[in-house]
């Protein structure tokens, strides 16, 4: 894993396709039956990216805080967002080579994802409810010669990815037709990173990936190692302009605390329409959560993964050289809010606006620690929420166990 992403903190996720000329849902519409795989074809002239200027795109990332980006450059459907050689089902414009250009102009790691399956491609069957265009075959029973001529299509296009573009990270999906042997993964991996060492590969990968992608909610427990949260603004990943029910601001923030908190970062997804532009709604959060962020950096960036359950009523981080805590309070206190089992002595707390905050240690006996009290006021308290830096006298120790019956 490349230290870069772990330090990342936050992530854009950006679905664009040709599904946002109809504003139906990107590729399942026509997999589960919603429209027939004509009708939905039928889209490809109404993309025009007319008013696509990714280094408008790549200003409201900054400003949102992120530090990497992830575009469709090809969605189960099999459109491809750049100019390939492998396919007529393409932008004849290079919004990929455009995209990463913009991206990379404002030091923001240029990231692309790229479906594994095509239910458009001839040589791919698959499984469906809808009007998909093929069946799948029974087990043992593929055509082995159609595959082979599939996964030709699919390295190719991938090798193009890679020598046009060198993105920083593939996103992959659509791996869950096939198995790990059948999509000869381990090879893969091994040609990926053979053209670029330092590549960071998501986890879609039939466990050849590096980290892990959980959608649409934070774990309760959070996996061991790296992770990353896919987190849609409304209820799309693409545009959809039906779709109103918009996360507010707070609910994004909240969010964005409990997975970093739990050592994940958050990659957050837009929808642009058919012409490239981003709605206000979406424009307007990633400007607020942004806004947030300036303020309370020392707590996000370069931090690691906060306290297990049970130490505290909400989200923490902790800073790199274990010292210092970050408590993450969302919800209005009743006089203090409480640390507990922390060994350490704390030598002081503040907001990270510098205001200096009272609090006190009850109980403990021995070995185990008692309650850290920390008094805060209306006053100390943030519209969207509170960051409190607690400073210890070492590196963080915890008591986790009962040391009498």
């Amino acid at each position: 894993m490349q230290p870069w992403f772990p330090a990342a903190k936050l992530g854009i996720f950006i679905h664009w396709g040709i599904y946002a000329v109809d504003g139906v849902t990107e590729s399942w519409s026509f997999f589960s039956g919603q429209v027939s795989h004509d009708d939905y074809m039928k889209q490809v002239p109404g993309f025009t990216a007319s008013r696509f200027d990714p280094r408008q795109w790549s200003e409201l990332f900054a400003d949102a805080g992120a530090r990497y980006a992830v575009l469709t450059a090809k969605h189960h459907d099999g459109y491809a967002l750049w100019p390939t050689e492998q396919s007529a089902l393409r932008d004849e414009r290079d919004l990929v080579g455009e995209y990463m250009e913009a991206m990379r102009e404002r030091g923001i790691r240029a990231c692309l994802y790229f479906s594994h399956l095509d239910w458009t491609h001839p040589d791919y069957a698959s499984v469906g409810t809808g009007d998909n265009r093929f069946a799948y075959p029974p087990p043992g029973q593929e055509d082995p010669a159609a595959w082979e001529r599939f996964l030709s299509f699919h390295r190719a296009q991938l090798r193009e990815l890679q020598e046009r573009y060198s993105p920083e990270l593939f996103w992959f999906d659509g791996d869950w037709e096939r198995d790990a042997e059948t999509w000869r993964m381990p090879e893969l991996r091994e040609e990926l990173l053979a053209r670029q060492p330092s590549l960071v590969i998501n986890g879609r990968m039939q466990g050849y990936g590096d980290y892990a992608t959980p959608e649409q909610g934070v774990p309760i427990e959070p996996p061991a190692g790296p992770w990353e949260l896919c987190l849609t603004i409304n209820d799309s990943w693409g545009f959809q302009h039906r779709d109103t029910n918009h996360k507010s601001l707070r609910q994004i923030v909240r969010i964005f605390a409990e997975t970093i908190g739990g050592g994940g970062n958050l990659l957050l997804d837009v929808g642009p329409r058919e012409d490239g532009t981003i709605t206000d709604e979406q424009a307007e959060r990633l400007r607020g959560l942004g806004a947030w962020i300036r303020p309370h950096a020392e707590a996000i960036y370069d931090t690691g993964r906060g306290l297990p359950p049970g130490h505290f009523n909400g989200a923490s981080t902790l800073s790199a050289d274990r010292r210092k805590l970050y408590l993450f309070v969302f919800d209005r206190p009743n006089e203090f809010v409480v640390l507990r089992g922390v060994r350490n002595k704390v030598l002081g707390v503040r907001t990270l606006d510098g205001r200096e905050l009272r609090h006190e240690r009850f109980g403990g006996l021995h070995e185990v620690p008692g309650w850290e009290y920390v008094y805060l006021t209306d006053d100390h308290l943030n519209p969207l929420c509170t960051v409190l830096e607690v400073t210890l006298d070492g590196e963080l120790e915890l008591n986790r166990v009962h040391t009498r019956d």
